[in-house]
């Protein structure tokens, strides 16, 4: 609670909402000098364990704020997926390919990730206000009025330049704003449940997909010989008992996994599917973030990981526009870049979900046949292992290194913290109005700026952000 706290009266950016993806926001933008208040409804930080991966792109963002390194020390290296039925290996997606610093799934507890970004965000000297619930948002040029209830129940008003919304499935950011949030509820559930398991092999630190007619399970390990247990069940289904999750690892486990014993059950719910994406998400001088902007099946492990690269996508521009002079349409290209990644989302957990619940004897057969016959296809595994990864999302419109619009591998620019970078053939750089990395190399002929989130940025956003050509200032 707020006993200690003065209460603001205005901001540069108000984050409504400290689960992953607020406070990667609000760490980036402290870390970047800009002002922000963080408000969170609950009163104390959640032991959610709910997103237990993180992929190696995001990884790739968390360096820039000095929290992969914590986190991957408190985690497990996982070796990426594997797709089975009940007796064998379908196919499996190894990590090892990916071309990044981070070659491996994290598999962490939800907590602890939000640990660690709580733990980033204090040592830049911010603090989360908490108890305080978001009441309204009534537009006051340049910005926004917020009127909020604090933890004493009393109200306030904070003045916002900009606000963030990483409040959620339900948003009262979204709500207050009219936004829609279309897309589909299925006759889905899901279990998922964090048991102490007594026999897991450790040459299996991987998630597995296990394919049985009895329905999907997802199980993985975690730290401290945890297991991570979800299932697809009917509606209504309650939060599963010990015996519950011991029966579901029996009746769909691959071979392997029936092997162990489930010793202790540590946490246990249910959730319904939602795929929905916001159908804007800038309004103003508001935005939508994580799973205030979208949401789906939690195949794949892509959730979290996508809203922590909103953060990752918005922070820089914000710092820009609020510290550096840039033109306010920048903040156009948050929308145009990741509301198209955001439908792309929903598309890819919805197929794994279809393949993984075929019904029909016949039909399950011939599903995995093919998933086993694709895994010796050239290529299938490495492209399949980048698209879980993330390492394939960008924004341009080529896949050619380093064309614009494109990731860089943060150790091709030596990505530390979240300044720009410019790789350069030439010793002797050209001369930019402010402070870049430079980095001579020989992978590339002209000279590439790279933007805070690691994207090669388009000679468009450079004239706009910095009046430059690279081209002819290469000459």
């Amino acid at each position: 609670m707020n006993t200690k706290q003065e209460f603001p009266m205005s901001t540069d950016v108000l984050i409504v909402g400290a689960g992953p993806t607020g406070m990667t926001l609000a760490a980036s933008l402290k870390q970047l000098g800009v002002n922000c208040v963080v408000i969170d409804q609950l009163p104390d930080a959640t032991d959610d364990t709910r997103a237990g991966f993180v992929q190696p792109r995001t990884l790739e963002y968390l360096r820039r704020v000095q929290v992969a390194g914590p986190m991957i020390d408190d985690g497990l290296k996982g070796r990426g997926a594997v797709f089975a039925d009940v007796d064998r290996d379908l196919i499996r997606l190894s990590y090892d390919t990916v071309d990044s610093p981070y070659p491996f799934l994290l598999m962490i507890p939800q907590w602890q990730t939000q640990r660690h970004l709580d733990q980033r965000f204090a040592e830049l000297g911010g603090s989360v206000l908490r108890g305080v619930r978001l009441l309204d948002l009534l537009p006051e040029f340049p910005g926004s009025a917020a009127t909020v209830v604090d933890s004493y129940g009393a109200l306030r008003v904070i003045n916002a330049r900009f606000v963030a919304g990483c409040d959620g499935l339900h948003s009262r950011v979204r709500t207050q704003l009219g936004i829609e949030f279309p897309g589909s509820s299925p006759e889905q559930m899901f279990v998922v449940s964090d048991v102490r398991f007594d026999g897991w092999p450790i040459d299996r630190v991987e998630t597995a997909f296990s394919l049985s007619p009895h329905g999907m399970l997802i199980s993985s390990p975690l730290p401290g010989d945890m297991v991570r247990v979800v299932a697809s069940v009917a509606p209504g289904t309650p939060a599963p008992t010990l015996q519950d999750v011991d029966d579901l690892i029996q009746t769909r486990g691959a071979g392997w996994m029936r092997k162990g014993t489930v010793t202790e059950l540590l946490f246990s719910s249910t959730w319904r599917v939602h795929e929905r994406v916001a159908s804007q998400l800038r309004h103003d001088n508001t935005f939508l973030l994580g799973d205030a902007a979208h949401t789906h099946s939690p195949a794949g492990g892509q959730g979290m990981n996508t809203g922590i690269q909103d953060a990752g996508n918005l922070a820089w521009k914000l710092h820009h526009v609020l510290c550096l002079g840039a033109p306010e349409s920048l903040l156009d290209s948050y929308e145009a870049e990741r509301l198209p990644n955001a439908q792309k989302l929903i598309e890819f957990t919805h197929q794994i979900v279809t393949l993984a619940t075929i019904s029909g004897d016949k039909e399950r057969q011939m599903r995995n046949d093919i998933l086993a016959a694709v895994s010796e296809a050239p290529g299938v595994i490495e492209a399949l292992s980048v698209r879980f990864s993330q390492i394939d999302i960008g924004y341009g419109d080529s896949n050619e290194p380093f064309a614009p619009g494109t990731r860089v591998n943060p150790d091709t620019i030596g990505a530390d913290d979240l300044t720009w970078s410019l790789l350069t053939p030439d010793t002797a750089p050209p001369d930019l109005p402010c402070a870049f990395k430079v980095i001579v190399s020989d992978d590339v002929s002209q000279p590439v700026a790279v933007r805070p989130d690691g994207i090669v940025a388009s000679a468009d956003q450079l004239h706009e952000l910095f009046g430059v050509d690279l081209a002819r200032a290469a000459v």
